[in-house]
């Protein structure tokens, strides 16, 4: 299951009731605009506890159409790679520090 943006407004909610709705909406829309901007600018994004964001550029190439068996052109694009933090992978594998 994914964690949408509505349910992670939820969390938010019931873990600091005393702000308001609005300001974690608008807390959360700047901390995910800057962590897009950044990653279009190819900068790195590393979030302490969480993991890094960074992006790769995969190379253009000539790739095949499974189908038809057709050559295809596949130009240069960028990607996103995330690697999560030892903490992070300790917290998931439930492994004491």
């Amino acid at each position: 299951m994914a964690i949408v943006k509505s349910k992670l407004l939820e969390n938010l909610k019931k873990s600091y009731p005393n702000f308001l709705r609005k300001d974690l909406e608008k807390f959360v829309s700047i901390i995910l605009y800057e962590i897009k901007h950044a990653l279009k600018r190819g900068d790195r994004v590393e979030l302490r506890g969480f993991g890094m964001f960074s992006t790769n550029v995969q190379k253009a190439r000539i790739s095949r159409n499974p189908k038809t068996g057709e050559k295809v052109n596949t130009p240069e694009k960028k990607s996103i790679h995330f690697k999560m933090s030892k903490e992070m992978f300790k917290k998931l594998n439930n492994e004491k520090k």
